[in-house]
């Protein structure tokens, strides 16, 4: 791993940052206070190639890794339009497929995901699993064609965007009774499917919601990878997952810090700009520094995902997605300080990033969570929880 980025990543940074800046933030505002969405955004960056840089070329990818993919996200949100359903479609799902698909699963789905024509949700999290992916209730039982699928989901990205999903359910040991987890993909098309908007005090364009599966009907090649593998399968995407929540959080950090610094370099009290004050300086020096620590863990944990170093990407994952979250709030939260009274009107947009920076403490994984791991897997202590 080299601490300084190849002259293509650059160049990547680069024409992702134009693009961007091309939507911009008032772009993205309008879309989520209008109840729109970002699907302008997300197939030019498709057809661009952005969308699918980690996948393979055979594919329509640009066979490149989480590394690529996480510059994408975070160029997008540092110019103030943040592509959320990267971190699910583009990351997880395209990554499961990419790992663990057959042959024509991947035929049928990465060209799509690559260049943006397809849009697929991560169904996970349910109302009392929580962060115990352990306890997941949904339930795959086997029928003659196939399989019957059954059971609810809350907290899921982009069903309103989405052509499909690759939801985590379990199916049943016949020897032993137990459920084990497995993953399958389901066309948002099938039969039993309802979901509902979940109502969020956050200014997003990019949609929550509750699903329910009531009977799903799939055919047997819907289950992708080995059903006696599927939590080894599932965390294998959960850390490409914690990258790209860490570059949505960098990205909304820089948005946040950029704004601040154009305030403060010209707002004037007593003939000198605020921001020769240290009281405002030394703030957003501090949030500059922890910003670029936070790329570091990032992208030591994308070097060794993409070396095929799970292990070691895992806890590098958990720890950048840590700190990406704290900067995150840390910034939003000083721009609006460094803004004083402008910093929450509508305005000037520094506000509502707040919302969203906090958001990232908890989801995808909190930060209490992400200590529990280390202390368990890093420092070796008993397990709390």
């Amino acid at each position: 791993m080299s601490f300084v980025e190849s002259e293509e990543r650059r160049a990547l940074r680069k024409a992702v940052g134009e693009l961007g800046k091309k939507y911009g933030y008032e772009w993205f505002d309008r879309q989520a206070r209008s109840g729109g969405n970002t699907s302008e955004l997300w197939l030019e960056a498709g057809k661009l190639g952005y969308l699918g840089v980690n996948l393979p070329e055979e594919y329509g990818g640009g066979g490149g890794g989480m590394g690529d993919l996480s510059i994408v996200l975070e160029e997008l949100g540092a110019a103030g339009c943040p592509l959320l359903m990267m971190v699910v479609s583009s990351s997880i799902v395209g990554t499961v497929i990419t790992r663990f698909g057959t042959d024509a699963q991947k035929q049928r789905w990465l060209p799509g995901l690559a260049d943006g024509s397809t849009t697929m949700a991560f169904a996970i999290t349910e109302p009392d699993a929580g962060s115990n992916s352990h306890n997941i209730t949904t339930t795959a039982r086997r029928t003659e064609d196939g399989w019957s699928l059954s059971g609810r989901k809350v907290f899921i990205s982009g069903l309103d965007v989405a052509q499909a999903m690759l939801v985590v359910g379990r199916t049943e040991d016949a020897r032993t009774g137990k459920l084990k987890p497995a993953l399958f993909v389901v066309p948002m098309d099938t039969p039993g499917i309802e979901f509902q908007q979940i109502e969020m005090d956050l200014i997003s364009p990019d949609k929550q919601f509750t699903l329910f599966l009531d009977d799903v009907q799939l055919p047997r090649e819907a289950l992708v990878g080995a059903e006696d593998a599927a939590l080894m399968q599932l965390f294998a995407g959960l850390n490409p997952e914690r990258i790209m929540a860490s570059a949505f959080a960098l990205g909304i950090a820089r948005h946040a810090l950029g704004k601040a610094l154009a305030y403060v370099k010209e707002r004037q009290v007593w003939k000198t700009p605020i921001g020769a004050h240290q009281g405002i300086a030394h703030p957003l020096a501090q949030v500059k520094i922890e910003l670029e620590l936070a790329r570091l863990m990032m992208q030591k944990a994308a070097a060794l995902y993409d070396a095929g170093d799970d292990l070691g990407a895992g806890e590098a994952a958990n720890m950048a997605k840590y700190a990406a979250g704290e900067v995150a709030v840390r910034a939003t939260d000083q721009a609006v300080q460094s803004l004083g009274g402008n910093g929450v009107t509508k305005e000037y947009g520094v506000a509502a990033l707040s919302v969203a920076a906090r958001a990232i403490r908890i989801a995808p994984v909190s930060r209490e969570m992400i200590l529990n791991f280390v202390a368990q897997h890093s420092l070796g202590l008993p397990k709390s929880y």
